[in-house]
């Protein structure tokens, strides 16, 4: 007897499930066109990993069907999970339904258990990251959702009522007009890497690299590696460097110990989810400059893969004041006038949140309102980095400076953690994808509505569905009185 597919069976009662949900919803919007009549996109996601299926799937599910996804990125290789998340496995828990529209056959377990059995979920502990992307590649077929690879997002032109995206493409330049452009584009989107000050950047390509970027780690075979930060991603980089055949690999953090409590996982409910977006700034803020001080610890499996090597070190209190060419290496400033020197540098210092570098917004940048221009913190609680970051509206629209400048600005949402300082943590981490993408799609939907609410009247007064046509009680639409014909 064949084998049972038992993905394919599970498959087909996603299918089911999606049916009897009525999943898309018939699409409603008013349609509009562009300045050369061409018509224009609801919604243009830009960003297919995981932030941009959600939104995607959270749209279809409010019957806006008229979307497109675009990504940089070749099919199969959006966001960091196989690109350069050199972690195992996802940082959270395996018991977090993923990206599953309230439907439980489309959440992770459900897809894992279809291919691996219940006794395979029994024997999981975390999830790879490799089977995180297979698992939203998947959810994206199941859905149905629309997604263009190989196409990034030059430059957004905002308008009145809509807009301008100028893309490239494999076949050149492109320009398309959506209503509303909601970007995606994960952590690395909100302002690029962080490189601090004193480091130079003629190291890159052949000295160093940051977390963020492709690193060839076979050229690093018996190399010593040193590693500036020791956040997470820091340490994930020392171990896959040191797996890879690394001589050494030395991390030089600034602070006297790791952090010992992760804050984030502490905050991982539905309070702060739903919660956030609603507190007065100032406890926003506090908050925000609670867990930035505090920071958080790698996780344990990424300490304990990491210090198995004998070639690994830490030096703690020891930041890295400057880095430069050094013959064939890297010489590295330490306090107290001390240096040493390393054949490679790996930064792992994280991400800015700052809307002057996010690239698809160029010259709106300046007309963005940041966190420095809406919020006065005392000054015992001034963060300038935290500072940066946008201002955003209560469906992750951008808002201007200065009132009634910058037309159309608002038509640009961030999904990302960006979004963070706003509206929490519910566009930058696994656990609050659901709540953020429901966020945003409700409040996108509701706006379509008020902006076509001439469309939607004359739609409703068209509507002349006899409902008792079968019935005694019939009468035909010449004898009806105005007052039950709707006529004005």
């Amino acid at each position: 007897m064949d084998a049972i597919d038992h993905l394919a069976v599970h498959e087909r009662r996603v299918a089911r499930d999606l049916a009897l949900l009525g999943f898309p919803p018939t699409a409603w919007t008013a349609a509009v066109t562009g300045p050369e009549g061409v018509p224009a996109l609801d919604v243009l996601v830009v960003g297919a990993g995981m932030y941009g299926v959600a939104a995607a799937a959270a749209l279809l599910q409010k019957g806006l069907r008229n979307i497109q996804v675009v990504d940089a990125a070749p099919a199969g290789l959006e966001g960091p999970w196989v690109t350069y998340a050199r972690m195992e496995t996802l940082r959270s828990p395996k018991h977090l339904p993923g990206i599953p529209l309230g439907i439980p056959s489309l959440t992770f377990r459900a897809w894992y258990e279809a291919r691996h059995g219940e006794a395979g979920w029994e024997r999981l502990y975390k999830i790879p990251n490799a089977d995180w992307q297979d698992y939203i590649l998947w959810v994206r077929r199941m859905l149905g959702i629309p997604v263009r690879n190989g196409v990034a997002v030059r430059r957004l032109v905002p308008s009145e009522g809509l807009v301008r995206a100028e893309l490239a493409t494999p076949a050149g330049e492109e320009v398309l007009h959506a209503r509303r452009v909601v970007l995606a584009t994960g952590r690395a989107g909100t302002g690029g890497p962080f490189v601090p000050p004193g480091i130079a950047r003629d190291l890159w390509p052949d000295r160093a690299a940051h977390t963020m970027e492709a690193i060839d780690f076979a050229r690093l075979r018996g190399r010593r590696v040193a590693v500036l930060g020791a956040g997470a991603s820091a340490w994930d980089n020392a171990a896959t460097a040191l797996e890879q055949g690394a001589a050494s690999v030395e991390i030089f953090a600034r602070r006297p110990h790791l952090p010992q409590v992760n804050k984030g996982r502490g905050s991982a409910h539905m309070g702060f989810f739903e919660g956030w977006a609603e507190l007065p700034a100032e406890e926003k803020w506090r908050l925000l400059v609670y867990m930035h001080d505090l920071q958080s610890p790698p996780p344990h499996e990424t300490v304990l893969r990491t210090i198995r090597h004998a070639g690994f070190r830490i030096r703690f209190s020891t930041p890295i004041l400057a880095a430069v060419r050094d013959g064939a290496g890297v010489r590295l400033t330490l306090p107290g006038g001390g240096s040493t020197t390393a054949d490679f540098l790996i930064v792992g210092t994280g991400f800015v949140v700052d809307a002057a570098r996010i690239p698809e917004l160029g010259d709106l940048a300046a007309a963005v309102a940041t966190w420095a221009n809406r919020h006065d913190p005392p000054p015992a609680l001034r963060r300038p980095g935290l500072a940066r970051a946008p201002w955003l509206g209560p469906g992750f629209e951008l808002e201007a400076r200065e009132p009634a400048t910058c037309p159309g600005l608002s038509r640009i949402h961030l999904f990302s953690h960006a979004a963070m300082a706003s509206l929490g943590a519910i566009a930058s981490d696994i656990p609050g994808a659901s709540v953020g993408a429901e966020r945003l799609a409700q409040r996108i939907a509701a706006r379509f509505f008020r902006e076509d609410i001439v469309a939607m009247r004359e739609r409703l007064e068209a509507f002349a569905e006899p409902e008792l046509e079968s019935t005694p009680f019939f009468v035909p639409a010449s004898l009806r009185g105005a007052w039950q014909t709707g006529a004005k």
